[in-house]
């Protein structure tokens, strides 16, 4: 037991690859035998990731459940793993999206069965190592892994536009990747010319060491990793390779795609691209401003493109470009409101647009068409589905009680800190958002079935259920109690903001006093410290 929690987030990252090796052996013609072993490593990969949730000390700063030893010693790479709590979220993300995309490929998955677990294993192995490496040697070996799985999945098991779609995929993903790798690189050899010589690629090490590049360095350090996160989020213009990925892979290739993998981009902004931040404020105006304004045309642009969509899964996918400016809003924001709601909304996308395309899934499977048009009616064939499907929807549109209001209020409320302005915008693509998912569920669920092929579909199975349900539980906890969610990032968002902005909770601090000074106005309540008129008083 006690080898099991001083390694396991070893065990967590390499359990999809046993199971990936344990598939080599058995015949290809053994199909059901392949779906029975894709399925139970995938739920052994969420198994073994549970004691996370337990043994993670939100209180302790810093990061926890290292792993460290020479991988390539010549280089100063190093085999080195390690969580915070941004990180745990994000892994236990991938965990449960894995086990749920798995599950659902069951009777969807129909041709070489055997090269579709093996690779969909892999591919969970790939994302963990993202999110849990602190080692940039590793790291950026994991991020180039995960590419080769998904290429296959979406050009071998896609729609008819696959091979286009796949490669499409791996060029834009690629391209992005070089410019990380030389960004990574002058880090590298940055350290180690202010160092004695000593090479390392240590990522909280060569992070903490950017205060001392200069602010010119620091700016071309920033648009060098830029360009392989804004294409992964994917940010307005670098998104064009998103929808005919997501239109084209297969359902759980769709799932993870949204869920997990587009995270990636989200996830390298926090860790690496805030850090290396210029700290002076006139070279960091004009670079807040970019990503800024980038974030804000995504969540419009993504908004108003749904709007035009004769296709759900396209629909779907182009929602996501619209959520996901709202996270990188949050993150440009640079407060912690902003940080950790984006962090929370980053969880809430996928889990919530992972439902919508298990849905999409389930349609197709039944009708074997994703387009609008051909539906309509399904809520009395199908009533159970048309509950879910609803509830993933008002989820997805941040409906209060769900997980996106919260995600998407917290967001807010740190944009409204820093510009009124932003806060704004951003609200329109919330009603925009609400506009495009409801119409989308009125067209589809309500009014007569006046397709006949649509008159007799059977509803929900216990499959379907077990993939659905577990996501619906979990937008109603998130949207009806977030509080242990925030309290895993309480601490590392706090870190990330003194880095950014050294003096933001001194400002904070001194605003909070000067409101419990200052007398009340009659039959008016003062606010307390920590309560958000408090925190904003100094920017009134």
């Amino acid at each position: 037991m006690q080898f099991f929690h001083d390694h396991i987030l070893s065990v967590v990252l390499f359990t999809p690859v046993v199971g990936a090796a344990l598939a080599l052996f058995i015949p290809r013609e053994k199909d059901n035998a392949h779906r029975v072993l894709g399925n139970v490593f995938g739920f052994a990969g969420l198994l073994v990731s549970l004691p996370l949730v337990w043994w993670f000390n939100p209180d302790a700063a810093g990061y926890q459940f290292q792993e460290t030893f020479d991988w390539v010693p010549s280089i100063g790479a190093r085999y080195s793993l390690g969580i915070d709590g941004i990180s745990l979220l994000l892994v236990m993300l991938t965990t449960v999206l894995g086990a749920i995309s798995i599950l659902s490929s069951w009777s969807a998955i129909q041709l070489r069965r055997k090269e579709y677990y093996i690779l969909f294993l892999l591919l969970q192995t790939g994302m963990l190592g993202v999110f849990m490496s602190l080692d940039f040697f590793l790291f950026y070996v994991f991020w180039e892994v995960m590419l080769v799985p998904m290429y296959f999945l979406i050009g071998v098991w896609g729609s008819d536009r696959r091979l286009y779609a796949a490669i499409k995929f791996f060029l834009y993903t690629l391209a992005g990747s070089v410019l990380m790798l030389l960004g990574i690189l002058a880090l590298y050899f940055n350290y180690a010319k202010g160092h004695g010589g000593v090479y390392t690629f240590d990522i909280p090490t060569l992070l903490g060491a950017a205060p001392q590049i200069s602010d010119t360095a620091r700016t071309w350090l920033f648009w060098a990793f830029f360009f392989a996160f804004a294409i992964k989020v994917p940010m307005f213009p670098f998104h064009t390779w998103l929808p005919d990925a997501h239109t084209e892979a297969p359902t759980a290739g769709s799932v993870i795609l949204a869920g997990v993998l587009l995270k990636m981009g989200t996830y390298g902004f926090v860790r690496f691209s805030l850090p290396l931040l210029p700290a002076d404020p006139a070279a960091r105006h004009p670079i807040i401003t970019i990503m800024v304004t980038l974030s804000i045309i995504s969540i419009i642009y993504g908004a108003l493109v749904c709007m035009m969509q004769k296709d759900m899964k396209k629909l779907i996918a182009y929602s996501s470009v619209s959520h996901l400016g709202f996270c990188t809003l949050g993150i440009f924001a640079l407060t912690p409101h902003g940080l950790s709601g984006s962090i929370l909304q980053q969880i809430n996308h996928g889990i919530s647009t992972g439902a919508l395309f298990l849905i999409v899934g389930v349609l197709y499977e039944r009708r074997h068409t994703r387009l609008i048009a051909d539906f309509g009616g399904l809520s009395t064939p199908m009533p159970n589905f048309a509950a879910i499907y609803l509830i993933v929807s008002l989820s997805s549109l941040g409906m209060p009680a769900l997980n996106g209001f919260v995600g998407e209020f917290t967001i807010l409320r740190g944009v409204f800190e820093v510009n009124m302005a932003w806060a704004a915008w951003a609200v329109l693509g919330i009603i925009l958002g609400a506009a495009y998912l409801l119409w989308l569920y009125q067209r589809v669920m309500f009014g007569s079935v006046t397709n006949p092929a649509n008159e007799h579909l059977p509803d929900l199975n216990a499959r379907e259920f077990v993939t659905l349900v577990p996501l619906v539980l979990l937008a109603l906890w998130i949207g009806v109690y977030p509080k242990p969610f925030f309290r895993y990032l309480n601490l590392p968002v706090r870190q990330i903001v003194e880095k950014v902005d050294k003096t933001y909770y001194e400002r904070t601090e001194r605003a909070a006093k000067r409101m419990d000074v200052a007398p009340a106005p009659p039959h008016v309540t003062r606010p307390v410290a920590d309560s958000p008129s408090a925190s904003g008083a100094e920017k009134k």
